[in-house]
Order: C-alpha cells, then sequence, then structure tokens
C-alpha cells in the first residue's frame, strides 16, 4: 500500500471531494429546514403562492393580496370554478363573500349591506320586472338598480359614442319591422291600394263639400334584396361601434359588469361575448370571469347563435 502523503495530486482531491460532500449535506439539511419551517408555518392556514401571507384553512383568497389560493368548488352546485371566478356559470349564483358584487368594495363577510354603496347582501329586486339581481343592473331588463349604476348610465348617455349607437340601434330596430316587397306583384298591388285610398279621400272631402288635401303616403317598402343591404350595413355601423366600446380587462369583474350593463344599446337582439371562454352570455352577468373583459355583439333578430346562461 503506498502512502498518500506521497501523492500531493491524490491528496488534493481527496480533500476536495470530502468537502463537496460537506456542502452538499450542509445544503440539503438547509433545504429540508426550510421545508420544515413553511410547513410548521402553514399547519394552521393556507399559505399565499404570491405574496407569502398565511391565510385560514379555508380561504378562497388571500386576505393581503386577493389572489387566489387553489382551486375551488361552488358552494352552491359543487361545480369546478376557476380560482378568480366570482360567479358560477352552472348554478349561476355569486359565491364571493369578501367583495360586494354591486361596486367591487371589500367586505369581512359579517355585513348586511355595503359599507361603500349601500346595497345589500342578499341582492336587490328589478321595480320594473321583479327579477332578484346581484348586480347592479337587472340581468333581465337592463335596468340600474343602483345609485352608481343610474349616475354611469346618465354619464355614458351624454357621449357621441352612446348617441350613435342607440340611433343605429334604433334604424335597426325599424329595418326588422319593415315588410320587404317580395315579388313585382307586391309593388303594383301597393300602386293599386294607394290610388283607391286617394280615390276613397277625395269622395269624403266632395260629400262635406270641401276641398280635398290628399296628403301623398310614401312608402317604406322596398325589394328584400336592398333591404337586406340596409340591415347588413348597419349591423356592421353597429358592431364597429360596438368594438370601439369594448370592456377591456381590469382587476374589478364588478366595474366591468356595470360599465358593459351601461354601454348595452336598446331595442335590438345582442350577447355578451366574454374574453374567458369567448362564449355567449346573455349579459355579463352571467360570465364568471368578466374581469377579463368583452363586448357586445349583434345577434340579429331570427339569429340562432346559443347564448350560453339562457334559461
Amino acid at each position: 500500500m503506498s502512502d498518500i502523503t506521497l501523492n500531493p495530486e491524490k491528496t488534493n482531491r481527496g480533500v476536495q471531494e470530502l468537502q463537496r460532500d460537506e456542502m452538499t449535506m450542509t445544503r440539503t439539511d438547509a433545504n429540508q429546514w426550510q421545508a420544515q419551517a413553511v410547513q410548521y408555518n402553514t399547519a394552521a392556514g393556507v399559505q399565499c403562492p404570491y405574496c407569502g401571507t398565511v391565510n385560514e384553512p379555508d380561504a378562497l383568497f388571500c386576505a393581503t393580496c386577493g389572489k387566489p389560493l387553489g382551486k375551488v368548488s361552488c358552494p352552491n352546485c359543487g361545480a369546478e370554478l376557476d380560482p378568480d371566478a366570482d360567479f358560477c356559470e352552472t348554478c349561476h349564483h355569486y359565491i364571493r363573500t369578501d367583495v360586494c358584487s354591486f361596486c367591487g368594495a371589500r367586505l369581512s363577510g359579517q355585513e348586511a349591506f355595503c359599507p361603500e354603496c349601500g346595497s345589500p347582501r342578499g341582492g336587490i329586486v328589478c321595480p320594473v320586472c321583479n327579477t332578484l339581481n346581484d348586480f347592479s343592473f337587472c340581468k333581465q331588463c337592463g335596468t340600474a338598480l343602483t345609485e352608481e349604476a343610474r349616475q354611469l348610465l346618465k354619464e355614458l348617455q351624454k357621449t357621441p359614442e352612446y348617441i350613435e349607437m342607440q340611433a343605429l340601434a334604433k334604424e335597426l330596430q325599424e329595418l326588422d319591422m319593415q315588410l320587404p316587397y317580395s315579388s313585382e306583384k307586391d309593388q303594383v298591388r301597393e300602386q293599386l291600394n294607394n290610388k283607391l285610398r286617394e280615390r276613397v279621400l277625395s269622395l269624403l272631402a266632395q260629400d262635406k263639400g270641401v276641398a280635398a288635401a290628399i296628403v301623398e303616403k310614401p312608402s317604406k317598402r322596398v325589394p328584400k334584396a336592398e333591404l337586406d343591404n340596409r340591415k347588413n350595413d348597419c349591423v356592421n355601423r353597429l358592431t364597429s361601434l360596438l368594438e370601439k366600446m369594448a370592456q377591456v380587462p381590469q382587476p374589478q369583474p364588478a366595474k366591468v359588469r356595470n360599465y358593459a350593463m351601461a354601454c348595452k344599446p336598446q331595442g335590438v337582439r345582442l350577447a355578451w361575448e366574454c374574453n374567458f371562454k369567448h362564449a355567449l352570455h346573455s349579459s355579463p352577468c352571467g360570465c364568471a370571469k368578466p374581469q377579463m373583459g368583452g363586448k357586445w355583439i349583434v345577434l340579429g333578430k331570427n339569429s340562432r347563435q346559443e347564448i350560453k346562461d339562457d334559461k
């Protein structure tokens, strides 16, 4: 057996290997200690993966930063939900107990009324259609239910975009109600009816001994192809305007819902296309994550496109 002291190279290599082993053991011990410390600190709660705050064991969202703590289930029906969803699209219930559904203010979970907007935790019954609502606008008829919603609606109604949007919606509604000429016989028949009308009015005026004052009644009827072109043009202009008014993502779902409902034009069949799943909802009130944004799209009078939360 050779003496290692006579081989400096082997001696140095042996010392280096021993040092590496000691450092590895030290790091392993440190990692184990850190893991045990985290396990000890979170034994009584759930640690937030974003800010490190230890929350209550049954908490769904971090009490410090508000971020979701993990997969959640709907407390009403048990359906699996995204951690940052505030609404269950399966049973149609608002599930957050720490955030006001009407204005987005933070709640302790015990208040009967929101300290910010004064809205009741149990919802508001619409005075127009008697629908119970969890949000500031009625999901059924669109009526503004809170003072904040009414003020928002008043402000938007003064903007040029809203005025133009409502004018286009009215124009489209009138076009949908028009009866087109289906053939040349329809046009001839209408001309004969107008001549008959003028003749009857003239005879009635003669019987009364007065001069006949017949006002020509212009017809709004046009051939079907022309009416369809007018409708398509109106829909395209309205669609372009709705895209400009689309709601961009923002942290508070309540703000998105309120803005979108205030922007909804009346008199036209619409659907809310969310950025969450690109599904069609009757309104943002039926979307689990409206904070991701979305926009209104025109469905038209006879559209068969399926709306996700229609009952």
